[in-house]
C-alpha cells in the first residue's frame, strides 16, 4: 500500500454548460519517505492537485488516500508550505510559528510548545528575527517561516506548492538546501510542486509532468538517477542529470506544442481581407 494515492481523481468547477474540468483521470502513487515532484506549466492545474491532496477540496470523481484512508479534510499529518507565506501580519515569527504547534500538540505545555518554536525557527536559521513581524522580513526570511511553521507540526508528509517561485535565484538557492537538509534528517515523504525543471531534479528522487489544462493529466515518470547528497557545482558535468534534464525539457516542449497547436485550431479566425472604399 502506498503512502498517498490517487486513484482515477477528476476535478471540475462549476455545472451545467460553464463546468470545466481542470483535472482529468489523475492517477498518483508515493511511497513513504519518497520525495517526488510534479513540474507543470502555469495555471495547469497543479494548485488545484495540491488542494485535493492536502484536503482544502474534494474530487469531483474518484478518491485521495492517504495510509489507505480517505482524505475528507485538512490535517496535521500533511503540512502544506504555499507559495505566498500565508503568514499572520500582527504576530511574530514566534507567534506565527507558535500558533502552528499550539493547535497540532493542544495538551503540550507551553514551555515545551516554546521549546519547539525556538527548535524550529532556528533550523532555518531565523532566530535573532524570532521577535519581527513579517513586514520586517525580506521574501526569503518570510518563506523560511512558513518553512518552519510546517516542520514544526511535525508533518508525516510535507506539501510544498511551489514555495520558491517567487524568490531571487540566491535565495532559492540556499532555501532548496535548507529544505533538503531538514528533509533529510529523518526523511519524510514529500511532494514538491515546481514550474522549474532543475529545482526538480535537485531536490527529488523522481518527476511527473502535469500535462496542460483544461482536463490536465499527469505523464511518465522520470526517475533521479542521481546519488544524494547532490552538488549543485558538479550537477552540469553530471550525465544522468543531462541526460534526464533533456528529456524532460524534451516532453514537455513536446506538449506544449501540441497544446498551442490545439488552442490555434479552436480559435482559428476566419481570413479576412479589409474592404476597400471608392471615393
Amino acid at each position: 500500500m502506498a503512502y498517498l494515492e490517487l486513484n482515477n481523481v477528476y476535478k471540475t468547477y462549476g455545472q451545467g454548460s460553464s463546468a470545466t474540468e481542470v483535472l482529468s483521470d489523475i492517477n498518483l502513487s508515493i511511497e513513504e519517505g519518497e520525495f517526488v515532484a510534479i513540474v507543470g506549466f502555469t495555471g495547469s492545474g497543479k494548485t488545484t492537485l495540491v488542494n485535493l491532496i492536502n484536503g482544502l477540496l474534494q474530487p469531483t470523481s474518484g478518491e485521495v488516500l492517504f495510509k489507505g484512508e480517505p482524505v475528507k479534510g485538512t490535517s496535521h499529518d500533511r503540512g502544506v508550505i504555499f507559495q505566498n507565506y500565508s503568514l499572520l501580519p500582527w504576530l511574530t515569527v514566534g507567534q506565527n510559528v507558535y500558533m502552528a504547534v499550539k493547535e497540532a500538540f493542544p495538551k503540550e505545555k507551553k514551555s515545551e510548545l516554546m521549546k519547539r518554536v525556538k527548535e524550529f525557527v532556528g533550523m532555518v536559521s531565523l532566530s535573532p528575527a524570532i521577535n519581527k513581524r513579517p513586514k520586517e522580513l525580506s521574501g526569503g526570511m518570510r518563506q523560511r517561516v512558513a518553512v518552519a511553521r510546517a516542520l514544526a507540526m511535525n508533518p508525516e508528509m510535507i506539501i510544498m506548492d511551489e514555495p520558491l517561485g517567487a524568490l531571487d535565484a540566491l535565495t532559492r538557492g540556499n532555501l532548496q538546501d535548507e529544505i533538503l537538509n531538514i528533509w533529510s534528517k529523518d526523511k519524510r515523504t514529500a511532494l514538491l510542486i515546481t514550474n522549474d525543471v532543475d529545482e526538480g531534479i535537485y531536490m527529488a528522487d523522481r518527476i511527473i509532468p502535469l500535462r496542460p489544462g483544461p482536463r490536465a493529466t499527469l505523464g511518465p515518470e522520470f526517475k533521479i538517477d542521481i546519488d544524494r547528497p547532490r552538488d549543485k557545482t558538479e550537477l552540469n558535468d553530471n550525465v544522468n542529470y543531462k541526460k534526464t534534464r533533456n528529456a524532460i525539457i524534451e516532453y514537455l516542449m513536446d506538449i506544449g506544442n501540441e497544446r498551442k497547436a490545439e488552442v490555434q485550431t479552436q480559435y482559428e479566425l476566419p481570413e479576412i481581407s479589409p474592404k476597400s472604399f471608392v471615393a
